[in-house]
């Protein structure tokens, strides 16, 4: 039963459609006038991002095709949890070593957000990582094409405020890390 008038009761819930990486979810749901209609949205694990600092201070970003837009993305380090990560700091360092080589002296949570909540239930998990070193080679997926490439959190900024950068996960990383650092 609803607890705010706002609120839509589920009245029934099914997978339309499942692959690797994400579900397809329809509900069929009653509004708050009564009105009973369909609902689909995406279901997916939560997700790591990951702002790697290096010990003088460049910003490990990665480049990456994706196949959605036709083109090599300029971005963060960005992947799914797995069922067995009880701690995401630790999925944040495995993230991190997998897309660039690179390991984190350590690891501190930045900001946790719903990026799509309108058509999404993904819940995305920002980490700042630094004194982060190459020490071996990356551990990519069979479906990944990444190469690692390192720039300063200015040029980085400056691409996320032009649009160079258009990856939205990296901006929202960026821009909670400059917001946070102004306050301090």
């Amino acid at each position: 039963m609803p607890t705010d008038p706002l609120d839509w009761e589920t009245l029934d819930r099914r997978v339309a459609y499942t692959c690797p990486g994400f579900d397809v979810v329809n509900e069929s749901v009653q509004l708050p006038d009564g009105t009973e209609t369909d609902f689909d949205y995406l279901s997916e694990p939560e997700s790591i991002c990951v702002l790697p600092f290096t010990p003088d201070g460049d910003v490990v970003c990665i480049e990456e095709w994706r196949q959605a837009v036709s083109r090599i993305n300029r971005g963060l380090p960005v992947g799914g949890t797995e069922p067995e990560d009880d701690d995401l700091e630790a999925a944040a360092h495995r993230e991190l070593a997998e897309e660039t080589g690179y390991e984190a002296d350590r690891v501190e949570s930045l900001v946790t957000v719903e990026p799509a909540n309108g058509i999404a239930d993904s819940v995305l998990h920002v980490f700042v990582a630094y004194g982060c070193r190459e020490t071996a080679d990356q551990q990519l997926d069979h479906n990944e094409s990444i190469r690692p490439a390192r720039c300063s959190l200015e040029e980085l900024r400056e691409d996320v405020r032009t649009g160079e950068i258009r990856d939205g996960r990296t901006a929202l990383a960026v821009s909670y890390y400059l917001l946070f650092e102004a306050v301090e």
